[in-house]
This record gives structure tokens, sequence and C-alpha cells, in this order.
């Protein structure tokens, strides 16, 4: 079957090249400035991915006396000249000529100059629109697929929307300013996963995303366990929710568990081929115990426990579900833990652990973008 073609459709003006603050028109070669970072950015998409690139722009009124076709066309044909000499090669350049009053089908957010973009031929799906206003991302919408917004260059033309802004979020999958970010976002896949497992005893939800920003809830019906599951979130900087509804007229068992399997596999899914990934992760002090906690996403599963609690219970949970836990999370996660602790006060080391496995995790699932190899010399994880 053959492989359908990704794109990325890129505004020009604010995007690709800076657009003057005054008649936002480039129209002499002294007014030609590239967006900072964009060769480097590009050249490294082009190099490493296989997007098409097709460059989008409305030229207002352009080939009529405000906008004559004799001033744009030098500035125009040294930009191409000099992304050309960076090998960054557009498959098509599509230019709109027509002023926003004329309400033409071929002015973006519209979408007539791309109407061959909408055959098999074409991943709409999985391409991207790249740009600095809001209509740009009303175009994603309109070719349904995904946007980049550069939000560097105050949305000019904001005016020409046809829709709220609100109704055009969930179009966004990344805000930047930077070439950079863009270049490291396309080149690593998202690392997601929404895990649901029902059994008779338990069903639980899980929200996970590798690349977060320590954000999500937790709500399994124990006090203490989610207070623990709250350290996960703070300090590996993932986000995460869990929702859990167990037969807890019965006892505490099931609850846990069963929410430390579904977390293991959310990562094991979230974790994807593991390229690049640092794999290993982490020891920190509270108060007056020391928690130490290794972790790697190698693939296979073993928990040693290395912690003793004098009391039966911290909070509502027993202690002896701590380790039952940890040795759920790495049988579905397939990951080795080493979990030590050693203190006085109860409570800090089991939290303690629960903020060092957190540290653990931050450090194991980092990636780099300029060796995405396998860490392995197996060749497998």
């Amino acid at each position: 079957m053959k492989v359908k073609k990704k794109v990325l459709f890129i505004d020009r003006d604010g995007t690709l090249i800076l657009e003057p603050p005054v008649d936002y028109q480039v129209d002499s070669l002294e007014k030609l400035a590239f967006y900072p970072g964009v060769f480097s950015g590009l050249a490294k998409i082009v190099k490493q991915m296989d997007f098409e690139l097709v460059m989008v722009t409305n030229q207002d009124g352009l080939g009529t006396d405000s906008y004559p076709e004799e001033t744009f066309w030098p500035a125009q044909n040294k930009m191409m000249e000099a992304f050309s000499g960076e090998g960054i090669e557009f498959a098509e350049v599509c230019i709109d000529k027509t002023f926003p009053h004329e309400n033409a089908a071929t002015r973006k957010p519209e979408t007539a100059l791309l109407t061959k973009y909408f055959s098999e031929e074409y991943d709409l799906e999985n391409s991207f629109v790249i740009g600095d206003r809001w209509t740009d991302v009303e175009l994603a919408k309109n070719l349904k697929c995904k946007a980049i917004f550069i939000s560097s260059s105050g949305n000019i033309g904001d005016d020409e929307l046809s829709e709220s802004k609100q109704e055009l979020e969930a179009c966004i999958e990344l805000r930047t300013e930077s070439w950079e970010q863009i270049y490291e976002f396309l080149r690593l896949s998202e690392r997601t996963a929404v895990i649901e497992r029902n059994t008779n005893e338990t069903k639980i939800k899980i929200v996970l995303d590798l690349d977060g920003e320590g954000k999500g809830s937790f709500d399994t019906g124990i006090g203490f366990f989610d207070h623990m599951l709250e350290q996960i979130l703070k300090h590996s900087g993932i986000n995460l929710s869990i929702l859990t509804v167990a037969d807890l007229e019965v006892d505490e068992h099931h609850c846990i568990e069963d929410t430390g399997i579904a977390l293991g596999e959310a990562f094991k899914k979230a974790l994807g081929d593991k390229l690049g990934l640092e794999r290993y992760g982490f020891c920190l002090p509270m108060d007056d115990c020391l928690a130490q906690v290794a972790l790697d996403f190698g693939g296979r599963n073993e928990l040693v426990w290395d912690a003793e609690f004098k009391r039966e219970m911290i909070g509502d949970v027993p202690t002896e579900m701590f380790s039952h836990f940890f040795k759920s999370f790495s049988n579905a996660a397939l990951c080795n833990l080493n979990i030590k602790a050693e203190g006085k006060n109860e409570h800090h080391k089991i939290e303690g652990i629960f903020k060092a496995f957190a540290r653990a995790i931050r450090m194991a699932i980092k990636r780099d973008v300029n060796n995405l190899q396998l860490p392995s010399t197996k060749g497998l994880l």
C-alpha cells in the first residue's frame, strides 16, 4: 500500500520571514528579513522527516496599484533562493492576491487553492499548518489537520477570523516562537495513553501525557493513596489523571493493585518505541529519611524492595500495599525498580519513596532529539 504524504502548510510573512510593522508588505530587498532560526529548523525538518512543504500566503491586492507585482517578486525570489541554498525546497507556493473584503474562496482560511491536498494521496490528519495568525489556525481546521501557532508577531489580522478563538483552540498542537521547538515537536512523536481497565472489582480510567506540565487529578477513594499519586504528578512533570472506582467495602487491595497495573500499562503504551529515551533514572532526602529509587524502562519487570514500616497503616493505606503497588506497576510497565528507604518517620519514608519514584520517572523518560537511538546494545527494549 502506498504511503500517504504528510504536508507542512507554511505561512510566509511572520513565519518564514518577518512582517514589516507598518504596511505589512515585503516589497523591497531592504525589507526582507528572515524569521530567527527558520533555516536551521526547517533544514533539519527536511533532512530528517518526510513532510512535503507548501507555502500558503495571502498578499493583499498583489498586482494592483497598492501592491505592484514588480515590487513583490524580487524579495520573493531572493527568499526562495536562500531557502533552496539550504536544501529547503517547497513543492508548491500558493499565493492569494485578493483583498480581505472580497471574501475569495482562494484566500486563507478558505481552501480553494489547496483542493489537490484533499485527495487520497495526502495524509491531512497528520499534517500541520504553521502560521502566526488565527486565520492560519482556522485554515488547519478547514483542512482537517493540526496547527502550530507562532505567537510572536501580535497575531495581526484577527478581524478576518470567522470563528471564535475558543473554537479553534482544539486545533493547536503547539504554541511557540521558536523554529527549534517546532523541529523538536515534529521530530518527537506524541507520548500519550488512555487506559480503561474494568473488572468485577475495579473500574479504572487513566489519562497520561509523558510530555506534560504536571497537571492532573486523582480520585481513587483512598485519601492517602491520592496524596501519594499527587507526588508522582508534581515531581515527574507528566500530566496524569486517575479515576478508580473499587470495592472498598471489601478492602483497599484491589484498588491499589489494579491502579498500579493500569498505570504501568499506560506508561508502557506512552513510551512507545523508546527511541532517544534516557531509560534510567534518583534518590532524595526528606527530613529524617533517605529514599532511593533506581528505575530502568528496559523491557523487563523486577522489583527489589528494601523498606520496612513499623506501622500497619499510614493514613488509610495498609503499609503492605505500597510494595504491592510498585510490583504491579513494574509488571505492567515492564520496568526494573530498586527501591530503598531508611528513616524514623513512616509518613516521610513512603512520601520520600513516591517523590524519588517521580524524579526517577522524570529522568528516565527524557529524550534526546538529536540522538534518537534505542538505548540498548541488544537492539530491542
